[in-house]
């Protein structure tokens, strides 16, 4: 065997024994880290809180800057709130505005009200423009159909 080779193998092997020559080597040993260790330390940290769940929350909307809904459908809220703090719990699906418009008026604050006013404009625009495009490639009517149609 090459002694170079002889001499990494001998130090890496000191290197993991606990004792002297001739001890056991140490046993690595692994910590698997699951997500119900994350959800108990968040729980425990909201207990702390001590945060009560509301009950009957149909959804919860997160009205953002740029016109798109943070939506949960019926998700687990609870509150504290002598430490103004809410948790919301559940899967949130990211929306346009547009559509979950019948349902969200009530909700809507002012910005959120002044974005849905641009939305709507530049909805009627393209509408608009859409409209002179269609209009173009119709033809006119040249002659009369219905002589046409009593002729025949």
């Amino acid at each position: 065997m090459n002694p170079e080779k002889l001499a990494k193998l001998q130090a890496l092997a000191a290197s993991v024994r606990i004792g002297g020559k001739g001890t056991p080597r140490r046993k690595v040993k692994k910590v698997h880290k699951s997500a119900s260790s994350d959800d108990k330390k968040l729980q425990s940290a909201l207990k702390k809180l001590n945060i009560q769940p509301i009950q009957s929350i149909e959804e919860v909307n997160f009205f953002k800057n740029d016109g798109t809904v943070l939506h949960f459908k019926a998700p687990k809220v609870s509150t504290s709130f002598s430490a103004n703090t809410f948790v919301i719990n559940g899967i949130g699906e990211q929306k346009d505005l547009t559509e979950l418009v019948p349902g969200i008026l009530p909700q809507l604050g002012t910005d959120s009200l002044a974005n849905l006013r641009k939305l709507a404009e530049s909805y009627q625009l393209s509408q608009q423009q859409s409209g002179v495009a269609d209009d173009d490639e119709i033809p006119d009517l040249v002659e009369n159909f219905e002589e046409v149609a009593d002729e025949n």
